[in-house]
Order: C-alpha cells, then structure tokens, then sequence
C-alpha cells in the first residue's frame, strides 16, 4: 500500500510534460530529471530525487560490502566461536552466524520501539539497525567454500564474490555455472578461464575479454565462436589466426610456440600490446540485444529503459538500473535484483518484490519501505531482520488500521524533521539511507570500487573509513623475487608469504602480502602461468579497470565513410550511409576523450560479422 503524497517541484501538469535540472546536493553538479522520470515518481507518489543518479546508486553502494572479509565472533547467545564476517572486530554491529540467524533461535520483534516525533527518522533507525543482529556472510548451499561472499552452491571453490554454481573456481568475481577459472570478473559457463572479463561459454581461454564461444585463446578481445587465436581484436568464426592474419593449422602451432608468453614479464608486456592493439579496430557503442526504446550498456530484452546497465532477460518501464536479471518492471533506482519485480524505487538487492521503497535486501516482499534484511513479509516501514510479517514499524506489531494511520504521519515528519549528515544533505522522505549510517566505512564497500578516493577525499565528503590495523604478515620474499615462471617454481612456494608488489599504496585495498595456496599452484603448473606479483584485491581492482564506467556521453559515429575519423581504421566493406561521415548518434559508456574508435550498431556490424 502506498499513501498519496505532495512532491516539492513544479505543479503536476508542468512536471510530466517538461525536463526539470537540479544540482545534486552531493556532488553539486546539475542533473536532468526526465518528464518521463516524472511520470513515474507520480506513478510510485514519492518526490523526485535531490541527488544526480551516479550520486543515488553511489549512495546504495556505500551498504554493500561484497569482498572485504574479517574473523570475528559470533554474538548469538552462547555461541562466540569465531567466523569470518562482513564485518570487522571494530564494527559494533551485532553479528550472528548465519545458520543461526536464519533460525527460529532469536526473535527480531523483541527490538521493536515506538516512532519517536522528536528525532530525526534516520537517526531512530540508525540506532535500531545497530541493535538487531545482522547476518555475517551470505553463503548459501556452499561445499567446502567457506571462503566465498554473496554466493549460492558453489563447490571446492575459493574468494569467489558474487558468483553462483561454479566448481574449483578461485579468486572471481560475478561468475556463473563455471568450472576450473581463476582470476575471472563477470564470466558465465566458463571452463578453465584465466584473467578474462565479460566472456561466456568460453573454454581454455587466457587474458581475454568480451569473447563469447571460444576456445583455446589468448589476448582475444571481442571474438565470437573463435578457437585457436591469439592477439585477435573483433573477428567471429576464425581459427588459426595470430594478430587477425590466418594462418594453417600447421603455422599456427609453429607460430604460437614463439609467441606464446611463460614468464610474468613477458605476459605483462603482451597484456599492453595487445591492448593497444585492440584500440585501431572499432568498438560497439554499446551491447544493447533485442531492446527497444532503451539507453545504456550490457542490455538483454529491454523496452523503454533509460540509463541503465547489466540487464539480463529482461526490463520494461524502468530506469537507472544496474544488474538486473529476469524481467523487472517499473522500477527506477534498483540494483542487484530481479525475479520480476515490480515497483520498485531506489532499492538494492530485491529478489522479488512488488511496491519497494528505499530499502535494501528483502526477498519475496509487498509493499516495503526503508528497511533492510526483511523476507516474506508486507507492509512493513522503518523494520530491520524481520521475516514473515505485516503491519510493523520499526520492528513493532501494529494493526492494519493503526499501520495506515501512522506511516503518512512518519512520511510527513521525516520531512518536517528531516537527518542532516555531516556533509550538510538533508535526507527527508523519497531518500534512502544516509551513507553516514551504513554499517560498512566507505573503503569497504563496492562504492570504493565504482568511485575510488583517498583516504582524506573519502573523509573531507563525510564518509567514514576504516582504519586497517597494520598487519605484521613477516613477508618472507618480494614479488619482485619471485621467479619469473612456473617452471622455475619450486614446492616451497606454499610456505611463502608473498608482498605485493602494490605494497599497501594504491587505492585498491591491498592485502599487503599474499600466500599461494594448492589449488592455485596447481592450476598455474597445469597451463603453464607464471606466478602473480600482486595480492587478490589488487588483481580484482586491475580488472575492474578494464570495464567502462556506469555513465553515458552523447556521441556521435565515428565512421567517416572508407575509414575511421582518426583515420588509423580502414573500412572493409561499404557502408548503409555511403562515403561521407556516419550521421548516427547514440549515448555510450566511451567518454568523448577515451582512444576508442566507436561505431553505432550499423557501423559496427558491417565490420564485424
């Protein structure tokens, strides 16, 4: 159920007819709000948005800690064993393990407070959300995969984040139903992968990205149902081709012998070759498959979606989505959700929900505003940890009746007293969460990943930020010491403990030092890899770098008729607007000032076919 409320902008004729800017009270840059982006606010009966969207998911992100893992104790009651947790020893939340917390041992109710109209909302559900127990990692159905976050039915696996169904997979991030991959970021039905990005159904395939049915590759970008190429930039169908030439069978294997890198050097120096080479062939603007009426990158089965990224088997009526699977519908703002979901607005993790407001992690709920970690329950405002209830706010019981009486005199309080956070934002209704109340500091959340900052940047913008305790690892050899192949590596290596070669100064979460374990030695003797120089975080940062950012620049083509603007591509067939310059214009994730060459959908396809 939602209550009809006011918005703070222009009279309701005007606004969903015209565009409306703003300047966004985080980052203090203008903003567009949408006449259709009005529609929907009026649809939903929330106020539009005070923050610019990049600021709004940045906001969400600052709740998520996917990969940053800690050994504390557990707080059930007489329990203390320790577990590895989201949280840190320092963190004051409490934490129960989560075969308890998803157990009938504890009762959430027993939290339940009355709504207090002379304090902030946000401060009332600060102080509730620190004393309801939250769960330590979501691991679920997992098979000697203690070491894994966000996941479900992983086996033999090992930090994998965010990945589900894999096997003997280790240090990967958002892979799927994948078998023997190490070092992956965003791969689906992969087998025996190593440093790929963004590649499905691909097998044997090595340092390569946006690949789709290969096998046996290495440095492949963009390749399609290739197999046996190496250095190879936008083809589709090919085998036996080094540097897009063909080559015979026979010259294949005879060539692929002297190229093929052992050393880590050696692979480092070929990583940045073939990347500059990948930048004189032209690259889709965007991936947007069997999509109507829809902006963004990465989108499957859209229909009037805007600005938005990762979709996966459909949306409609949305917008300003991010890793969205499976037929989503009227929902602005949302991320990491899906289940056909309906109605959802500036929420993340919803795996379904109908009518979600300002919440985050609730599976299978109606009608739910600002709350987190509540399942198979409806009508609920205000609630933290709650399962199978209705007519709750902030964790308390109330009737139907007294529950419609009382939220629209919460709504209406939230902004007649609104939370102002130490940056000066006022959160009042139609914001979610303050980020100064999240349970994570700023470096410990994917928010960090989407948005590096220093230390000093992170605090001077009101974020708070974990101090790691300076770890005494006893490095026992440099990265820079270690031998530059496998071959050369002895049995020992399991006793080392390794230092990064990032040495703690990046921003990338280093570890500091790293140890090599069985399996992973294991899978670099079995296809010949060297050994890395960095720790996992830092390799998992590397690869992150190498995906365009979640914004869009208005562009245009870049064909110029027989050959590329910048004239280092040559066309290789005619195309549908002839000699003269592409008009064709389009909003891609490529910022004007990036070396890409980037052709619109026709262009694109009349190249690589």
């Amino acid at each position: 159920m939602r209550f009809l409320r006011g918005t703070e902008s222009a009279p309701e004729a005007e606004r969903t007819m015209n565009q409306e800017k703003r300047i966004c009270q985080n980052c203090k840059k203008e903003f567009t709000i949408e006449s259709d982006d009005f529609a929907f606010y009026e649809k939903m009966q929330v106020p539009p948005p005070t923050f610019c969207p990049e600021c709004r998911l940045l906001r969400r992100m600052t709740y998520r800690n996917e990969r940053i893992l800690y050994w504390r104790k557990c707080d059930a009651p007489g329990h203390g064993e320790a577990m590895l947790c989201l949280f840190s020893p320092e963190n004051p939340q409490r934490v129960y393990d989560q075969e308890f917390w998803w157990s009938d041992g504890w009762d959430p109710m027993v939290y339940g407070r009355d709504y207090n109209f002379s304090k902030p909302f946000f401060e009332q559900l600060r102080e509730l959300w620190k004393e309801v127990p939250d769960v330590a990692l979501m691991n679920q159905r997992g098979v000697r995969s203690e070491y894994c976050s966000i996941t479900e039915g992983n086996k033999d696996c090992y930090l994998v984040i965010g990945g589900d169904f894999n096997e003997n997979t280790l240090y990967s991030a958002f892979i799927f139903n994948s078998k023997e991959c190490m070092d992956c970021y965003w791969v689906s039905k992969g087998e025996f992968n190593y440093e790929t990005v963004d590649c499905i159904s691909s097998s044997r395939l090595f340092w390569s990205r946006y690949s789709e049915g290969c096998y046996d590759g290495a440095f492949l970008f963009n390749c399609k149902n290739c197999h046996d190429c190496f250095g190879c930039t936008n083809l589709a169908n090919k085998s036996y081709c080094i540097e897009n030439v063909q080559y015979t069978k026979e010259g294949y294997e005879k060539k692929i012998k002297e190229l093929m890198p052992k050393g880590y050097r050696s692979v480092s120096e070929a990583k940045e070759k073939y990347r500059l080479a990948s930048l004189e062939y032209p690259r889709r603007f965007a991936r947007v498959l069997r999509s109507v009426n829809s902006s963004g990158d990465n989108l499957e089965g859209a229909k009037n979606c805007r600005r938005s990224f990762e979709v996966f088997e459909g949306a409609e009526d949305s917008g300003y989505l991010w890793l969205i699977y499976s037929k989503v519908k009227d929902c602005f703002d949302c991320d990491h959700s899906g289940l056909n979901s309906e109605r959802v607005v500036d929420s993340s993790t919803v795996y379904p929900g109908n009518g979600i407001w300002y919440s985050r992690f609730v599976r299978s709920c109606r009608d739910v505003s600002y709350s987190y970690n509540c399942h198979d329950s409806s009508d609920l405002f205000g609630c933290v940890g709650l399962r199978n209830k209705q007519y709750c706010i902030f964790n308390k019981q109330y009737t139907k009746e007294e529950y419609e009486a009382l939220v629209p005199k919460i709504e209406s309080h939230m902004d007649e007293m609104p939370y102002v956070d130490r940056g000066g934002r006022r959160h009042g209704y139609g914001e979610f969460f303050p980020a100064e109340i999240s349970p994570f500091s700023y470096n410990e959340t994917v928010a960090a990943e989407l948005h590096p900052l220093s230390r000093e940047e992170a605090l001077e913008r009101g974020y708070r930020w974990h101090e790691s305790v300076e770890k005494q690892y006893g490095i026992t050899m440099e990265a820079h010491d270690l031998p530059d192949t496998i071959g050369e590596v002895k049995d020992d290596i399991l006793e080392q403990t390794i230092g990064c070669e990032h040495k703690g100064k990046c921003n990338d979460q280093c570890a500091t030092a790293f140890k090599i374990t069985s399996a992973e030695l294991a899978f670099y003797r079995k296809f010949d890899l060297p050994p890395p120089h960095l720790c996992s975080n830092c390799r998992h940062y590397e690869r992150i770098k190498q995906r365009n950012p979640l914004r869009l620049w208005h562009r245009t083509c870049q064909c110029a008729g027989a050959k590329s603007e910048n004239g280092i591509y040559q066309n290789t067939s005619k195309h549908s607007h002839g000699e003269g310059k592409c008009p064709n214009e389009f909003e891609t994730t490529y910022a004007p000032d990036r070396p890409e060459i980037v052709y619109c959908e026709e262009c694109y396809k009349s190249e690589v076919v």
